[in-house]
């Protein structure tokens, strides 16, 4: 039987398995074969082929690979707690963005059992089984096997109809929808992050589990770099520079809702008008919506009733009130308030928006998972024939906005899911305006396949970090819901009325999260246009007060923040803490400095740059501000040396 392999057709005898196809392709390294796709439906390698079938085997390199890989991982490691803690009840143990976790019930570990853990699952990958699935014959059959443990019997009550199966290794059976991979040999690294408390099914009321996260790979080297890598991320975590720098902090008193200090507020401050300024280049108007909207606009717009349980909602005088959770109903109410033309459009709205979403008290870490957060949102209304120029209209501010912050990214496009909403001309029309303006911007991007929203295809954009993290912020969707569910309309040339298309559109995504993800690519260290702290003028002794004050008058006129240091403290001492503010210029003044009417200039990086005008080093600076220069813009110029 012919068998197609990607873009190769392979012959293969009738009864063969996916992994005869693996084996004749050659792909059997730990990072390969993993798993296979068949006819776009995801098996494991025993699965049995038919003449024609299209397959695609998943490599570690590919998201779906990583998935198998860790979701076999999960199962090493509850098959190792139940060899150590045999009392121990496992419930889920799904893999996640990096590596995977496992939640237990009736455990209680710490850090000082990690060791014989690994132990334990090392052994279990050099007894090397090869996990076989097992589909139950019906519910009952499943209950029954499972009768022992609560967690798995209430999984299992709650499956709707389908098959109910399961993976076994060695003397381990877990319920599981699979795939796994052909054999645990594949697994050549794997390590326990950290414990932690977790409750059954997100649920507060439930009983705490105990979580443990790991991570395992195919190569002990790339497991080395991971640690490192998770090494360098402590050293830039955030919540600790944004405390050490005092940009922002977490009051008890306010779980999830972020107080910007000063210095993070003029952090802040420039993203938001670095934004504004682009919004109006591109001729985008912006409007300013209510935080407390009325239970009948959710209503009109779905979300009370398929996000009721993310909303705070409350009655005032009998009257039901939701802090809004998104900004796109607010931005539908806005432009009803008139009526529209086919002149008007493409109409491009900007909001900086407000917006609440209850999260588990669990999961919120610092400004990256919040309850109050701001949305660089837009709303686009268009005609069918704008979407492609549009869509390429964004794809430049992404360019625009990520580029001066030195982050790279990629794009995923996610097509039609099986539940949505629209006629497939509709669907056809958008994903192909969707496409086209992908295809003309030229740059590489994934197709997610049945992965967009119910109301319309979308361009989801990861950012990679300096850490080469990846973090998905920004995202274009264009949707069909909304502008028929608030009876939207432009009059068109031929005096009849149509209804609009619209594209939501975020970059920064939440401009909270963004601060935190440049708080830890720039580790503190701010480009000069974005610095909370840019200059800090340093006296050597009380006799150089006068001159280092008449200098920061003279800074603050060209509208630089800078602050005078003239404490007590030597100077050695000093330019130590100002580098630990990260502050960008440090200018000494002593008596040579005084004579001469220069300033001595070293910057965060401890190279000093000798001695300098105000009037050259403002210069300079103002053209490093103007471009939003990444890096100093003294460059090596007045270089002297590296001071040991």
């Amino acid at each position: 039987m012919k068998i197609q392999v990607d873009e190769e057709w392979i012959e293969l005898p009738e009864g063969s398995l996916a992994k005869d196809a693996a084996e004749k392709k050659k792909l059997t390294g730990p990072d390969q074969a993993l798993g296979v796709s068949i006819n776009g439906s995801l098996f494991d390698l025993a699965a049995p082929l038919k003449d024609g079938d299209k397959l695609h085997f998943l490599n570690f390199s590919e998201k779906q690979g990583k998935e198998v890989f860790w979701h076999t991982s999960a199962h090493v490691l509850a098959q190792a707690i139940l060899r150590v803690f045999p009392h121990a009840k496992p419930t889920i143990g799904p893999p996640i963005e990096q590596g995977f976790y496992y939640d237990f019930a009736n455990l209680t570990i710490s850090d000082a059992d990690f060791a014989k853990i690994e132990e334990e699952m090392q052994k279990i990958l050099d007894e090397n089984y090869k996990p076989s699935r097992h589909l139950f014959k019906d519910k009952k059959e499943a209950l029954s096997k499972f009768k022992n443990n609560p967690y798995k019997v209430e999984l299992i009550e709650g499956f709707e109809e389908g098959p109910i199966t399961a993976y076994e290794q060695g003397e381990f059976f877990d319920l599981c929808r699979g795939p796994h991979l052909p054999n645990l040999g594949k697994i050549k690294a794997i390590k326990i992050l950290k414990v932690s408390g977790a409750y059954w099914k997100g649920d507060s009321k439930r009983e705490m589990l105990t979580r443990i996260y790991a991570i395992s790979y195919p190569d002990r080297k790339m497991l080395k770099e991971f640690l490192q890598l998770l090494e360098e991320a402590k050293k830039r975590d955030h919540k600790l520079i944004g405390q050490h720098l005092d940009l922002f902090s977490i009051q008890e008193e306010a779980p999830g809702c972020p107080f910007i200090h000063p210095k993070g507020m003029i952090v802040w401050n420039r993203l938001v008008e670095f934004l504004r300024g682009l919004n109006r280049k591109a001729d985008y108007v912006e409007i300013k919506t209510p935080l407390l909207v009325g239970q009948q606009l959710w209503e009109r717009s779905g979300h009370w009733n398929y996000y009721r349980e993310n909303m705070y909602a409350f009655e005032i005088e009998d009257r039901a009130y939701a802090l809004k959770p998104m900004n796109c109903p607010g931005c539908m109410l806005f432009y009803k308030t008139r009526t529209h033309s086919y002149r008007e459009l493409p109409f491009r709205v900007s909001e900086i928006g407000h917006v609440h979403r209850h999260e588990l008290s669990g999961a919120l870490n610092g400004l990256f998972r919040v309850r109050s957060f701001h949305q660089d949102d837009a709303h686009l209304f268009m005609k069918p024939s704008d979407i492609k120029q549009e869509i390429l209209g964004i794809l430049g501010l992404v360019e625009e906005i990520y580029g001066t912050f030195g982050l790279e990214y990629r794009f995923e496009l996610s097509t039609r899911p099986k539940e949505s909403i629209g006629t497939d001309e509709d669907w056809e029309r958008a994903t192909l305006g969707l496409q086209g303006a992908l295809d003309e911007w030229g740059q590489p991007y994934q197709i997610n396949a049945g992965d967009g929203a119910f109301y319309g295809p979308k361009i989801d954009i990861h950012i990679r970090d300096a850490l080469g993290r990846s973090w998905q912020c920004g995202t274009i969707q264009l949707d069909m819901a909304l502008p028929e569910k608030f009876e939207l309309e432009y009059m068109d040339k031929d005096g009849m009325h149509h209804r609009p298309v619209m594209v939501h559109r975020a970059i920064f995504g939440s401009i909270e999260r963004f601060f935190g993800i440049l708080i830890e690519h720039f580790a503190g260290k701010f480009p000069l246009w974005i610095s909370p702290l840019p200059i800090r003028i340093i006296t050597v002794a009380d006799r150089h007060r006068e001159f280092a004050f008449h200098a920061l008058n003279e800074i603050a006129a060209r509208g630089f923040i800078a602050d005078v240091d003239d404490t007590a403290e030597s100077v050695g001492k000093k330019v130590r803490n100002a580098q630990l503010l990260q502050i960008n210029y440090m200018l000494t003044v002593g008596d040579k400095e005084v004579e001469n009417k220069t300033v001595s200039i070293r910057t965060r990086d401890n190279v000093v740059h000798g001695e300098m005008s105000l009037e050259v080093f403002l210069d300079a600076l103002e053209k490093e501000m103007r471009e939003k220069a990444l890096n100093s813009s003294l460059g090596n110029a007045h270089a002297g040396h590296h001071n040991q």
